[in-house]
């Protein structure tokens, strides 16, 4: 489904939270950046390609059927849990799996090689920064900082490459040290320890507290505690209007409201009474 984004917001939830919002969480891909766009291109045919070599009878088809399903219900959190996941199934396939941490890094040089040439592209000013964003982000943040709401943002994505990435974006004047990634001890981490967090340094209650993300796991943990979730359904390729996909899996999370992109913050903003 494309949509025009720049007037569609669809209320899921009409009582959500509004007006005293004091601190906004943000994923990362998807709904900030465009640097890893198609991950999931990357992701999934590696998996595939694995669990072929286990001798299983399973076609391609259904290989990928099946892997795209548990690497979607696992976006949002760390990767080192979906390449557990990965190494499970190789072993359910009877055949040796190798460490998960090592079927990351491959996943990572692969990965590397489509994500290099973007952050090459702004380097040397072949991409903007808006083309590597998700639509009217910059105005969004600006607008919620001038507010005086804090910035946080937390992503599955390694920290390191993170805060290198938000760097390339010119984001950090928006999140400062608020950057949070995941990490090599990956149970030192994860969305629910960041809420929580927010919640005992800033002394909010839950309900002071907005997210964004095109994932299903921040949009659970923000409802959990009572915050508002704002679904980002972003077309990453296109730029423009709803993916129909994420939507589902977003509604299916609780999400308050959906969104196509920020081209529609003047009614957001407006709604959340921001």
């Amino acid at each position: 489904m494309n949509t025009d984004s720049t007037t569609e917001i669809e209320i899921l939830r009409p009582d959500f939270p509004r007006g005293h919002f004091r601190a906004a969480l943000f994923d990362f891909d998807g709904t900030l950046s465009l640097i890893r766009r198609n991950w999931q291109g990357v992701m999934i045919p590696m998996m595939v390609d694995i669990l072929a070599e286990t001798g299983t009878d399973e076609s391609r088809e259904q290989l990928e059927e099946h892997v795209e399903e548990f690497v979607m219900r696992l976006n949002g959190k760390q990767t080192i849990y979906q390449m557990i996941q990965l190494a499970e199934e190789v072993t359910n396939r009877g055949a040796t799996a190798r460490e998960p941490l090592d079927y990351k890094n491959q996943y990572h040089d692969l990965l590397w090689q489509q994500v290099e040439g973007r952050i090459a592209g702004l380097e040397t000013g072949q991409y903007t920064r808006d083309e590597m964003t998700v639509p009217e982000a910059h105005r969004l943040l600006d607008r919620l900082q001038a507010a005086g709401i804090e910035l946080f943002l937390a992503s599955g994505t390694d920290e390191k490459y993170v805060v290198d990435e938000v760097r390339h974006l010119g984001l950090d004047k928006y999140f400062g040290e608020r950057v949070y990634g995941a990490l090599d001890d990956y149970k030192k981490f994860s969305k629910a320890m960041i809420v929580q967090k927010i919640i005992a340094d800033m002394a909010v209650a839950g309900d002071q507290i907005v997210g964004f993300g095109d994932g299903y796991v921040e949009i659970e943990e923000i409802r959990r505690v009572g915050g508002v979730a704002i679904g980002v359904a972003s077309e990453e390729e296109a730029r423009v209007g709803i993916n129909d996909w994420k939507r589902q899996r977003l509604t299916r999370a609780g999400a308050d409201i959906i969104i196509g992109d920020y081209r529609c913050q003047d009614e957001l903003l407006r709604l959340l009474e921001i």
